[in-house]
């Protein structure tokens, strides 16, 4: 890692950067590389008045480019910063490729400012909970934890006031990892891996490759934790750097965390220990099992007492926006999992539930194939709820199975109405779109809000 004061000359003679993308990550990206001496421009396809605190950026010296993107080599800038959300075909990314103008991104920039370590997680699905379950787990150690990345806060913003003895907790998305080039995280985690953001990796292969680059500037003193049940995952175990912990639902594993008897055990340098039993745990669903396995893995590995792991375990709570109890009314019961963006997600929510569950999905289609989530819809869904973008598309995956519950809604506010129309008392309605919500909503946070407020509008 660069030294705080090689950084500071890297920026501090005024170097031209252009940050792409005016998102919650370009914004921060943008005041951090000003604050540090480069002059910065940032730039997004929409007009530079919508951009937010367009203002307070033009106080801070930072130029304002709207509608579009500037030339990268006829503007003279020395690096390309990219926003997570951006993807690397645009002009000013080709460009600075083809010129060898340094690509970076916000969580290399993070890695780069931090003094402190880093736990990086990823996966298709469960990299929220995991994140909040092991920063969780840590500040129950005493570890002040600083938890963020493509969960809330940007961390550029933060890693630089750090202090000696906390680390960094990063969930860490396939976009954020598109731009990594020296990110060395002391732990890395990779959940699982299944088919999601295709329109923007391609092919399945290429997602995965995306994902590895989480592990590979490791080196032999770094831990990387696997899921054992995920074939795509558990076949990265041989290009590993670090040291390979496992985790696993099914088998016991010779490294790590898997469930036997009803308990989490950890196969460790002590033996092999019981952990926690699931009957402990606050969280429904075997998808949350295998996070539970997962953070055990991770904060075994890094030496945290297995009484600290199971104390954080069993007073942690599900977040927001991921298998969310929203409320009960007449009798229905409301669950928020706006964060189930895919397929695989939104199965695996259906099936942590053995009452009847009317179902709401739809959003905008990342490039997924909604077969096997038809099918699932076909044995477990009393009643389907379809809205947005990708609605037509779901809709003729699911009677192809001959399923014909279905209503189509043409706006959001709509779906939680339609819904308690369909469930009768013991249901629970279940929001678990399959679908990006960038088609309706900025992301899947205001979705979640929105299905929030329409249930706490219904009449008991």
């Amino acid at each position: 890692m660069e030294g705080m004061n090689s950084l500071n000359k890297r920026w501090q003679d005024g170097p031209k950067v252009l940050v792409v993308g005016a998102g919650k990550s370009g914004l921060a990206a943008a005041r951090v590389l000003a604050g540090l001496g480069a002059r910065v421009t940032i730039c997004d396809q929409k007009p530079a008045s919508a951009i937010p605190g367009c203002r307070e950026l033009l106080q801070l010296g930072i130029e304002v480019h709207g509608d579009g993107y500037p030339p990268a080599v006829a503007g003279g800038f020395t690096e390309v910063v990219m926003s997570p959300g951006v993807p690397l075909s645009v002009p000013p990314a080709q460009e600075a490729r083809q010129n060898g103008i340094p690509l970076t991104g916000e969580l290399e920039l993070a890695f780069l400012l931090s003094p402190v370590p880093f736990v990086a997680i990823t996966g298709t699905n469960g990299k929220t909970t995991t994140t909040a379950m092991v920063g969780a787990i840590l500040d129950a150690a005493g570890w002040q934890p600083l938890v963020g990345g493509n969960i809330g806060r940007p961390l550029v913003a933060d890693v630089a006031g750090l202090t000696s003895g906390r680390w960094v907790v990063a969930e860490v998305s396939s976009f954020q990892l598109e731009t990594v080039t020296t990110f060395r995280p002391r732990l890395a985690m990779i959940l699982n891996i299944t088919p999601d953001h295709l329109d923007r990796h391609g092919t399945m292969a290429a997602y995965r490759e995306v994902k590895a680059r989480i592990f590979r500037n490791q080196r032999a003193g770094d831990f990387c934790v696997l899921n054992a049940d995920d074939s795509l995952v558990a076949g990265l175990a041989t290009e590993c750097p670090g040291r390979v912990w496992q985790f696993s639902r099914s088998r016991e594993v010779p490294a790590g965390a898997f469930l036997r008897d009803d308990l989490v055990w950890f196969a460790g340098p002590a033996g092999t220990v019981p952990v926690i039993r699931t009957g402990d745990l606050q969280l429904k669903g075997v998808h949350n099992l295998e996070n539970v396995l997962a953070a055990c893995a991770g904060a075994l590995s890094l030496g945290i007492p297995g009484p600290i792991v199971a104390g954080a375990l069993k007073a942690f709570q599900p977040v927001a926006h991921r298998m969310e109890l929203v409320g009960m009314v007449n009798g229905v019961t409301y669950i928020n999992d706006s964060k189930g963006t895919n397929p695989d997600a939104a199965i695996k929510a259906i099936e942590a539930y053995d009452c009847p569950v009317v179902l709401i999905a739809g959003g905008k289609n990342k490039g997924s194939d909604f077969s096997t989530f038809a099918a699932v819809i076909e044995q477990r869904v009393k009643g389907l709820v379809l809205v947005g973008q990708a609605a037509g598309a779901i809709e003729a995956s699911v009677r192809a199975t001959g399923y014909n519950r279905i209503v189509r809604v043409q706006e959001f506010g709509e779906t939680v109405k339609a819904a308690a129309g369909l469930a009768r008392a013991g249901d629970v309605v279940l929001l678990s779109p399959a679908c990006a919500s960038w088609d309706m909503f900025t992301d899947y946070e205001q979705r979640g809000l929105k299905f929030k407020q329409l249930v706490q509008e219904l009449e008991p």
